[in-house]
């Protein structure tokens, strides 16, 4: 059979206008249908939807409102027809009250020849065109009304039931359409936060401790460009939280900003153990620091527990701007996989510290004991020698030389003894040891490093305040001796001398200057506001400056012991 057999007769009457009509309809529906279905962008298929709706039943105005997570308003609302201008002036779009919100509640097609005649109806916002005729349906995914199809203005006058069953259909179609796109959406969503959290995992294993917080808001705000990243961690012995880290619009503005746990989300997620939406309202007077705010509302936000099995130490949280779409199920999905997953990196990489710490410290044991038992004793032992010798020499000269070389002994070994504490003592923060970096600060521009002796129990008896200006006036001293004595020899000693503690620093160099002297009006004042002295003996041979404040001092503050 060919073509000619199908044709009509060349006398058959032509077609019936409804006929007609109902055909160009169909081919209208098959038209906005391949437009659809050939997109697999979920944003582009949203869009096309509107505008395969809008050319179909011929419309002046068209949109689509994708339904919020609590199913009672409007999430994201995509328009057609309305100028930009025009949407600009208006603000905010329509959030899903009047007959929006009864397609929202009761997800039935609704057609209206007369908008604001319905008793649904709610009026226009300042600067909105006015709105006659109405044609709304529901876009159903896997079962769920997902969104709401709008069209207003038909070009004829009003919507017919025909335009409503056109529109039923199409709202049909573009579910499956919207359904396979969400699903490709949501599978590059989730392997991008894979792909982002296992490269944080390791990176958080590899990096200090102290730098988890920025690197987690710093990671996370390369996958949601645009929205403020906080991540905030309780206040020791209170029910606060402190934002440690930020990043994104307004973050300088809420970094290191407290607030009541009670009265963010941030507490909510770490309370219940799980990701959460914001429930908690931002008020004027507690402002949550992970959210948003402006104009009188607050923007949708998600948070995420940092936690283990052990304990909560923190949560990790995401905010976008009042009016900008929420987040979805699969976005807090992700979220909380990201903070489990850094969590348990954070909680591997300090469990691997503290084994590196103690691998450490038994090693640090191990150098200490040698050299007290065997470097140690045999500069003793070499004294010991060099002083028998010395009683059988007959010139003086002799006696002198190996009386020098036998003080020199003796200094090592006190500076020995010195690095054996450090290596085996545990407070990292103690007096000998800030001193310790204070020498090690300063011996990078020496030749031969400054010796440093105790005498004492400083680290017992000198703490706190005093302890600072100990630390800071050593500092002084041997900076000055260093950049300006020329010096081939600095020793620093710091000694408690009956109720007083002094600090002695020593070198052989060129001597200070008058009009170098005022740079120690400094140390001057230090020690008086102790009750103590600074003591200065300069001149071409060297420089010795005794810094001495007592022990018991009474300060602003009040009392020190």
């Amino acid at each position: 059979m060919t073509s000619e057999h199908l044709a009509p007769p060349a006398d058959a009457p032509p077609p019936a206008p409804d006929e007609t009509s109902s055909a160009d309809h169909l081919r209208g529906l098959l038209r906005a249908i391949d437009t659809i279905v050939g997109e697999i962008e979920l944003p582009v298929v949203l869009r096309r939807v509107v505008e395969a709706a809008v050319d179909l039943v011929d419309a002046e105005y068209g949109a689509l409102g994708i339904i919020a997570a609590d199913r009672s308003s409007l999430d994201q609302f995509i328009h057609v027809g309305l100028p930009a201008d025009t949407a600009d002036a208006i603000g905010h779009l329509p959030r899903g009250r009047g007959v929006l919100g009864a397609l929202i509640a009761h997800p039935e097609p609704i057609r209206l020849d007369h908008l604001g005649e319905d008793p649904r109806a709610v009026g226009f916002p300042a600067h909105h065109p006015r709105m006659e005729s109405f044609l709304g349906a529901p876009i159903r995914v896997r079962g769920e009304v997902y969104g709401n199809l709008y069209l207003t203005d038909a070009r004829r006058g009003t919507f017919s039931a025909e335009d409503e069953e056109l529109v039923r259909a199409l709202a049909s179609t573009a579910g499956f359409a919207i359904q396979n796109a969400r699903l490709l959406d949501e599978a590059r969503t989730r392997a991008t936060w894979m792909t982002a959290t296992a490269e944080l995992s390791a990176t958080i294993l590899a990096s200090p401790s102290d730098d988890v917080n920025d690197l987690l808001a710093r990671r996370v705000a390369d996958l949601v460009d645009g929205s403020l990243v906080t991540v905030l961690v309780p206040v020791d012995g209170s029910d606060m939280l402190r934002v440690a880290a930020a990043l994104g619009p307004g973050e300088d503005d809420v970094i290191g900003a407290s607030v009541d746990r009670a009265h963010t989300i941030a507490g909510a997620a770490m309370h219940d153990g799980g990701a959460r939406v914001a429930t908690v309202p931002s008020v004027a007077d507690r402002p949550d620091p992970a959210s948003i705010t402006g104009d009188h509302e607050t923007g949708p936000a998600i948070a995420a527990p940092l936690q283990t099995r052990q304990h909560t130490w923190g949560a990790l949280c995401i905010a976008r701007a009042p009016g900008e779409r929420g987040f979805t199920a699969v976005e807090l999905e992700v979220l909380h996989d990201l903070a489990s997953q850094a969590s348990i990196a954070t909680e591997l990489a300090r469990v691997q510290s503290e084994q590196q710490r103690a691998m450490l410290t038994d090693e640090r044991a191990r150098i200490a004991r040698d050299l007290h038992d065997h470097v140690i004793q045999q500069l003793f032992g070499a004294g010991l020698t060099l002083q028998s010798m010395s009683a059988s020499l007959d010139r003086t000269g002799d006696r002198d030389r190996v009386g020098d070389v036998i003080r020199q002994l003796d200094d090592a070994i006190t500076q020995i003894r010195t690095v054996v504490f450090a290596l085996s003592a545990r407070d990292g923060s103690s007096l000998r040891h800030r001193l310790i970096d204070v020498v090690a600060e300063a011996s990078g521009a020496l030749r031969r490093p400054p010796a440093l002796r105790f005498a004492g129990a400083v680290d017992h008896a000198i703490r706190g305040p005093l302890a600072d200006d100990v630390v800071g006036v050593a500092r002084e001293l041997l900076t000055n001796s260093v950049r300006h004595a020329g010096a081939d020899s600095i020793s620093l000693d710091v000694a408690l001398t009956g109720p007083d503690v002094s600090v002695v620093v020593t070198d052989d160099g060129v001597g200070i200057r008058d009009d170098r002297r005022s740079g120690l009006a400094n140390l001057t004042e230090r020690a008086a506001r102790r009750g103590g002295t600074l003591t200065l003996t300069t001149g071409p041979g060297g420089t010795r400056a005794e810094w001495r404040a007592p022990l018991d001092t009474v300060t602003e503050g009040g009392s020190e012991r």
